[in-house]
């Protein structure tokens, strides 16, 4: 059984559930998707699915290949599995596969802030705002001795560029899934901008 699908982040809103609570939600656009490989572990090694999503409007000769007439898809991302069992090439998935209450584990593009100092980027204090330190309110302070050891450690938390990376979050709760619409609402944020791309996983138990 398949246990994930693409979507794409349409935006947030907010909506009252049935005790009357107000919750911000964020609105996905969630398949549907198309299986367009199956992966086994005699083949291949592992258990695992590709999924189409959205529409290529020139796909290329190889990708007109790899998909064998089974639809001309922008995105294809590919989910492991532990029992490909009952899913074949060409069978669709969509946000039925999700019901209200689910958790779900989302993985998007983070927006993109540009370059950023350490106080923005690392939440740095900055330095001391009196006794006439009148240009060290955003500098990040020592970064190493000189004479020992003589360089800056890999991994040094720095200025530089922040944002525009892969980013999970983790037991995201389902409000509600509308299959006929092709429409997640979860509740809170997601990473990522509006129109950006987004894998959605069930929760696995035990995290």
């Amino acid at each position: 059984m398949a246990q994930g699908i693409i979507g794409k982040k349409l935006g947030m809103s907010q909506i009252f559930g049935d005790n009357g609570v107000m919750a911000a939600v964020t609105a996905i656009e969630a398949g549907p998707c198309t299986v367009t490989r199956v992966k086994t572990s005699a083949k291949d090694g592992y258990n695992a699915i590709q999924l189409g999503f959205g529409n290529a409007k020139r796909p290329n000769s190889p990708q007109r290949g790899q998909l064998k007439g089974l639809g001309q898809f922008k995105h294809l991302r590919e989910f492991r599995l532990d029992d490909i069992k009952g899913i074949e090439e060409g069978q669709k998935i969509d946000v039925s596969l999700f019901k209200s209450g689910d958790l779900v584990d989302i993985i998007g593009i983070s927006k993109g802030k540009g370059f950023a100092g350490v106080v923005k980027r690392h939440h740095f204090a900055g330095g001391p705002k009196t006794q006439g330190q009148s240009d060290r309110h955003r500098a990040p302070g020592s970064i190493g001795p000189s004479a020992s050891p003589g360089r800056v450690f890999k991994g040094m938390r720095m200025a530089g560029h922040m944002g525009d990376q892969r980013t999970t979050v983790r037991n995201i709760e389902v409000f509600e899934a509308d299959p006929e619409r092709n429409l997640l609402l979860v509740k809170g944020a997601v990473p990522g901008a509006r129109n950006g791309l987004l894998l959605i996983k069930k929760t696995r138990k035990g995290k």
